[in-house]
């Protein structure tokens, strides 16, 4: 019998990606992907990748602050993923960034990011919603009646969630309506390295945002035939914060048409400090009944 992984640690190996050097007008990392049990990469891990490879070609006090990409492909996790970088424009203060992450030769995403010095200015941000359920009044859902691979696909992910009201995976409980909240968190301490902790927020601001369109409609994720893919993301990260302390990620949906929908997002450290803000499109496929 192998020991079983870490997901953690899984996680941070992804992150430690490799420089493969620079070419006339870019810079090469490659990287890995983590096991998933659907055989497709997951978004927030190549994302987070490419956030890490782009920083990787600036200095430590120039960090990100946003980023604009498009999923243009489903990766496959068995195989390497190359990741390219371009040096846009280096100012005084902001430097621009292009990052395509490439398997078998074609692009499967494609992000432009900006980062800036730390610079003094203006100062406000949304607070943190009233009313909301800390996380250890919530049911984990590691401990739910689960089919032996449902079960899996929980355990070895490395971040934990709570939901407010609860999860959408079996069935959708309560109002049918196209918000809700997550507690979330990773299962075991990352390392004092404030690049790491941006990088592993941009992962998990992919995890459960695409649900607030399928809370709003009471379609579960088990619901069969049903289809549904990261089309873009957009991130903006405003405040440095820790991703192995709980956080809370507020979402709500405010259009879906045409097999698209939107969502957005604000995630909070556990006293109400705006960390970032998130907005994605998604294609919904819901099959005819």
């Amino acid at each position: 019998m192998t020991d079983a992984i870490d997901p953690v640690a899984s996680l941070l190996a992804v992150l430690d990606l490799r420089d493969a050097g620079a070419r006339t007008t870019e810079d090469i990392f490659t990287g890995s992907s983590q096991p998933m049990p659907f055989g497709r990469v997951y978004g927030g891990q190549v994302l987070a990748q490419s956030v890490v490879a782009a920083s990787r070609t600036l200095p430590a006090e120039r960090t990100v602050h946003s980023m604009h990409g498009y999923f243009l492909r489903p990766g496959d996790p068995a195989e390497g993923i190359t990741f390219s970088v371009d040096r846009i424009h280096d100012g005084r203060s902001f430097s621009t960034r292009r990052t395509q992450a490439f398997q078998g030769g074609v692009p499967i995403f494609s992000m432009i990011a900006s980062f800036q010095d730390e610079d003094p200015g203006l100062e406000h941000a949304e607070p943190m919603p009233d009313g909301i359920p800390q996380p250890e009044d919530l049911p984990s859902f590691d401990d739910a009646e689960l089919h032996p691979m449902s079960r899996r696909l929980f355990s070895e992910r490395p971040v934990e969630v709570r939901h407010v009201p609860s999860p959408v995976y079996t069935s959708v409980e309560g109002p049918h309506v196209p918000r809700q909240a997550v507690w979330m968190r990773t299962r075991s301490p990352l390392p004092d390295d404030a690049a790491v902790h941006r990088a592993a927020l941009a992962y998990v601001s992919d995890l459960t945002i695409q649900e607030t369109i399928l809370r709003g409609h009471g379609v579960p994720w088990s619901t069969s035939g049903l289809r549904v893919a990261s089309l873009d993301h957009a991130m903006w990260w405003h405040r440095p914060g820790r991703v192995d302390e709980w956080l809370l990620y507020v979402q709500e949906s405010p259009n879906a048409r045409g097999g698209r929908g939107l969502s957005t997002g604000r995630i909070y450290t556990r006293d109400g400090l705006l960390l970032a803000s998130v907005a994605q499109e998604v294609m919904v496929r819901v099959p005819a009944k």
